[in-house]
């Protein structure tokens, strides 16, 4: 009997993790954490950069299909909008040139900037970044069209 009681209590005492073990393991995930966290989020900043560089790329590709039907690209004033509504004067328009009929946001939530006539082109459309301001590095540098 005692010996049955033994081995029940030697199975039962093996199971499970000590509390320093547990710490340790803690340890090593903050560890890991801590060094694949920063490369992690440079990366998604890069995609969100892509990501606008290819919508600017959608937004002058409509720009050019509105120009082929009305005759002109819409000057600053209309903006982008004149791809979603019909500006005045607009008789041959035959859009929306948006598949979602809507202005698309920059990745950031912000507004694409248009001007036309543009400085570097027939019309320039660009983002800010990040940070919604003029120049920058990384994820805050300026996407544009014209680069």
């Amino acid at each position: 009997m005692q010996l049955i009681r033994l081995k029940k209590l030697r199975y039962t005492s093996s199971f499970g993790f000590t509390l320093i073990e547990l710490l340790v393991v803690l340890v090593i995930l903050g560890l890991l954490a801590g060094l694949v966290g920063p490369q992690v989020m440079k990366y998604l900043g890069g995609a969100k950069t892509d990501s606008a560089r290819l919508q600017i790329e959608n937004i002058a590709s409509s720009l050019e299909l509105y120009r082929l039907d009305v005759g002109h690209y819409p000057n600053s004033s209309e903006g982008l909008q004149a791809l979603i509504e019909a500006p005045p004067g607009a008789s041959s328009w035959n859009g929306p040139y948006f598949k979602k009929k809507q202005v698309p946001k920059d990745p950031w939530g912000n507004d694409y900037h248009y001007r036309s006539p543009g400085e570097y082109g027939p019309f320039d459309i660009y983002t800010l970044g990040a940070d919604n301001a003029d120049g920058g590095e990384s994820e805050n540098r300026d996407v544009v069209s014209w680069q």
